[in-house]
């Protein structure tokens, strides 16, 4: 209209039911207005309203941008998550968007998170054979196998019995590194929140980490492990890619050490942990429950604390050479065509290459129970008072044990400053099974 014949801006006024000043200042930003329609568009809207805080919209958007040309995953409550946490970047801890905020946020940018914001078709996801053939090398060829990482979530079922857990369903967060060098800390998420064997604790200190409140590994519960991991790597001085399936609870965020990378959905591209880790760590666990129930050692039911060391256990059995050859045949490997090492013999056995060392104590004990000498310089010289005959000790029965045992990890789980006691407690406890057992 404005750009046919000459109409007077008081014509156009009364056309329009508007004021002739109206008029005038929408032709003089007539080229401002069209740029802003064109790439907000929306004919239903008739203002122009600006939020609240324009800083912190305009940090959002230019993330939304940046996931959608990325092709991730995105959703309302990722967006509001992600906007607290752009609020507080911001200084404005306090801040907590809300859905109506979000409405508005994505109307003045005709933004719609009712389905993930990249969600596409099948025929517009690149094809997983391309993926895995062309990326992906391309990706890992920079890195180093003891930099490449994979997470992944699994399920293992509480123990029934009469417990506040029985029955209930655990998920695991695992994250290994290609070559097995690196286990990170087992996150555990149950549906207790606050479970009453976990009083008294030092939660800090324990080699697992414990989350309640049910539903799974949550978008926010991911982030927090994501920036844990993150700060994990800061401080070993490490740049890590971490590869991991596209999923609503798997945020993407802007890390300093950590660089994430989604794989495409696809059925035949089987993550690492699919490919056997998972499943070993299960088998590991089933195991030795299966052993403490057997050996009944008098305390009834296990716990969830109980389980959740069983979990840390069986996580440490999972062996390097399983992983790296599981990342290997999923092609998560630089050296993904190399052949599968040679397990190496398990630390403190000794091979024929390797000699025994020596030390004064040993020689000592070989020569103490050797004859006394003629000129009587060793042993008991003839008619010395030998002295009262010393009690003997009666053995430990296996309950004893057992107690003895479950009063020293009491002590760490109360007293421990680092996660580490607990892998020679680990030690001391299997080499107690193996005893009891033969």
């Amino acid at each position: 209209m404005l750009e046919g014949p000459k109409v007077s801006q008081s014509e156009l006024a009364k056309r329009f039911g508007v004021s002739q000043p109206q008029i005038c200042r929408i032709i003089k930003n007539k080229e401002r207005i069209l740029s802003e329609w064109h790439r907000h568009g929306d004919p239903e809207r008739k203002r122009k309203r600006e939020g609240k805080d324009a800083a912190l919209e305009a940090a959002l958007l230019r993330w939304v941008e940046g996931a959608r040309a990325a092709d991730l995953p995105g959703s309302g409550s990722l967006l509001q998550l992600k906007a607290k946490h752009l609020a507080e970047a911001l200084g404005r801890p306090d801040a907590e968007p809300s859905g109506g905020w979000l409405a508005g946020f994505g109307a003045r940018h005709s933004l719609a998170f009712k389905k993930p914001l990249v969600e596409k078709g099948d025929a517009e996801q690149p094809a997983a054979e391309r993926w895995a053939a062309v990326v992906l090398p391309g990706l890992l060829c920079t890195y180093a196998p003891s930099e490449i990482y994979s997470c992944g979530e699994t399920t293992v079922i509480f123990p029934p019995g009469e417990g506040e857990s029985a029955g209930d369903r655990l998920t695991l967060l695992l994250c290994v590194n290609a070559d097995g060098s690196e286990k990170t800390p087992l996150w555990v998420v149950g549906e207790s929140p606050q479970p009453h064997c976990l009083r008294g604790v030092n939660l800090a200190q324990m080699p697992w980490s414990y989350r309640g409140g049910g539903g799974g590994v949550t978008a926010a519960l991911f982030a927090q492990w994501l920036r844990e991991f993150n700060e994990g790597m800061r401080q070993q001085g490490k740049s890590v890619v971490l590869l991991l399936a596209k999923h609503q609870a798997h945020p993407y965020l802007q890390l300093s050490n950590i660089r994430m990378v989604f794989i495409p959905p696809a059925t035949t591209l089987a993550q690492p942990l699919d490919r056997g880790i998972a499943g070993d760590l299960k088998g590991h666990y089933r195991r030795r429950l299966l052993r403490r129930l057997s050996a009944g050692h008098g305390t009834g039911q296990p716990t969830l604390l109980d389980v959740l060391h069983m979990l840390a256990q069986a996580w440490g059995d999972v062996h390097p050479g399983l992983i790296s050859s599981c990342f290997r045949a999923a092609g998560f490997s630089p050296d993904a065509g190399a052949e599968v090492p040679t397990l190496a013999p398990a630390p403190g056995a000794l091979s024929q290459e390797q000699p025994e060392r020596r030390t004064p104590m040993d020689k000592e004990l070989e020569h103490e129970g050797d004859p006394v000498d003629a000129d009587g310089e060793e042993g008991t010289v003839e008619g010395e008072d030998v002295g009262e005959p010393v009690a003997v000790q009666p053995c430990p029965s296996e309950q004893e044990v057992w107690g003895s045992l479950a009063t020293l990890r009491r002590y760490l789980e109360c007293r421990a400053t680092s996660p580490d006691p607990f892998r020679a407690f680990y030690e001391l406890e299997d080499a107690v099974h193996g005893m009891s057992a033969s």
